[in-house]
């Protein structure tokens, strides 16, 4: 587990999974799909990268 991996993403980015596409293939784990929209923040359980929607962003709601 990892404190130190933080990752901003934007609205666009949604919906949002782990390991994200800039993941090298070898050191990947099953993807898993995170609901940042709740609280803004969330963790991968798998690797505990710790993603953080950017300031100002909003989501569309369908």
């Amino acid at each position: 587990m990892s404190n130190a991996n933080i990752t901003e993403v934007l609205a666009k980015d949604l919906p949002l999974h782990c390991p994200t596409p800039e993941i090298a293939l070898w050191s990947s784990h099953p993807r898993v799909f995170l609901d940042v929209a709740k609280t803004g923040h969330v963790a991968c359980p798998y690797c505990g990268t710790q993603y953080r929607l950017k300031a100002g962003e909003t989501i569309a709601h369908h």
